[in-house]
């Protein structure tokens, strides 16, 4: 079986919940999600073996962690867009699973 969304929705202002097929609930905070966007802008990439590694973040705004839309890409993420405009981050359903704070997938 693979790993999809069943639901993904907004809990509250600080909070993504997302409903698993396998049954498990994962509540992510918003500001930890923007923080391990894994856009090459945030988090770089090597390609033909050169490296870019994005400069520090400027400073931080609050725009940064409001979720202004969400939207799937095919059958295998989400892309995140956030109030300050950011949103090339494509959070595919292994890395959204991955990020999971939640006692059970800490253990």
């Amino acid at each position: 079986m693979s790993l999809v969304p069943n639901q993904i929705k907004q809990s509250s202002p600080s909070q993504l919940r997302i409903e698993w097929n396998d049954g498990h609930v994962s509540e992510y905070d918003l500001k930890y999600l923007r923080h391990q966007c894994p856009c090459a802008n945030c988090k770089g990439e090597t390609i033909l073996w050169k490296s870019y590694i994005p400069e520090k973040r400027e400073e931080e705004t609050p725009d940064m962690f409001i979720l202004t839309s969400i939207q799937t890409v095919g059958s295998y993420a989400i892309q995140i867009s956030w109030k300050d405009g950011h949103n090339t981050g494509i959070y595919t359903w292994e890395n959204l699973r991955s990020l999971c704070q939640c006692d059970e997938c800490n253990k």
